[in-house]
C-alpha cells in the first residue's frame, strides 16, 4: 500500500513551496506566471488548490477547477523524489472528489502532445483520451 499524503487547501504560505515544486516538475511557461495562476485560482469559489504532505513536507500539489459545465485539472506535480509512489493517483482522486462536491459530472485535462510519461500515468489512472480540436487566441497579444 502506497504512503498516504495528507492532502488539504493551499495557504498563503505554501505558494512559493508550491512554485518551487512545478518549477521541479517542469510545469510552468514563460507565458503563464505561476504566482497569478495561484492568486486567481485561490481567489474565488470555482477554483482550488490542493497540496499533500508527506511527513510534513509540501510533495505534490494539483489545480482544480470548473466553469459550470465541466471540471478541469491543472498542474498536478509530484516531487521527482516522490514519483511512482501513488502519489499522483491520490491527487487525482482529491481533485476528482473536489469537482464532485462542485457538482460536475466530468473532468477534462490537456496534456501536451510530447508528454508521453504524463499521458500514461493519466491512462493508468482510468482516464481516456478524446479527440478534440484546441482553438487559442491570447487576449493580451502573443506569450
Amino acid at each position: 500500500m502506497p504512503p498516504v499524503l495528507r492532502i488539504r487547501t493551499i495557504a498563503a504560505a505554501d505558494v512559493d513551496t508550491v512554485i518551487a515544486l512545478w518549477n521541479r516538475c517542469n510545469l510552468t511557461r514563460s507565458w503563464n506566471d505561476p504566482g497569478t495562476d495561484i492568486l486567481r485560482a485561490r481567489s474565488g469559489p470555482n477554483s482550488a488548490i490542493l497540496v499533500g504532505e508527506n511527513a510534513g513536507v509540501i510533495v505534490a500539489s494539483v489545480m482544480v477547477g470548473q466553469d459550470g459545465h465541466r471540471g478541469w485539472i491543472y498542474y498536478l506535480a509530484v516531487d521527482p523524489g516522490h514519483q511512482k509512489n501513488g502519489f499522483g493517483v491520490q491527487m487525482v482522486r482529491a481533485a476528482e472528489e473536489w469537482l464532485k462536491a462542485q457538482g460536475m459530472d466530468k473532468l477534462l485535462l490537456m496534456v501536451r502532445p510530447e508528454n508521453e510519461a504524463a499521458q500514461g500515468f493519466y491512462r493508468s489512472a482510468g482516464y481516456e483520451e478524446e479527440p478534440r480540436i484546441i482553438f487559442a487566441k491570447w487576449l493580451n497579444g502573443s506569450p
